[in-house]
């Protein structure tokens, strides 16, 4: 009997033996794995950083691309008006009287030989109210 005893216990010794040599070891290879995973994910979180920058740096590229072609066609249209203008006095006239027709109630100052404006010329005075 005692024999049926020991052999399990000699194969418990040695579970535990090999135990003791290989946790060390396991220890070792779970960290480095761990390690390497941590590695891998800060490796693709920068990847997908750097792709952020460049895909906001491209959409930086093609706004200021609109904003030079959007002031190219503004300055174009203002060369277009400004030529169209030139040497057109009649025109113009036109425009400066049909802007004083569109605005009511304003007052217009007319300068006369001397230089010197018609101040309200057309407006009935109204008697100083004295406070008795």
């Amino acid at each position: 009997m005692e024999m049926s005893i020991v052999v399990p216990l000699a194969g418990a010794g040695i579970l535990f033996a090999v135990i003791l040599v290989l946790a060390p070891h396991y220890r070792v290879y779970s960290e480095e794995l761990r390690g390497k995973a941590i590695l891998i994910e800060a490796e693709s979180s920068r990847r997908v950083a750097v792709l952020e920058a460049e895909a906001t740096r491209d959409a930086a590229l093609a706004l200021a691309a609109a904003e030079i072609e959007r002031a190219r066609g503004v300055a174009e249209a203002n060369r277009i008006i400004g030529d169209s203008l030139k040497n057109n006095e009649a025109y113009l006239r036109y425009l400066y009287i049909d802007s004083l027709k569109q605005a009511p109630n304003q007052i217009i100052y007319v300068p006369t030989e001397a230089g010197l404006p018609i101040l309200e010329a057309g407006r009935s005075l109204q008697p100083a109210q004295n406070g008795r």
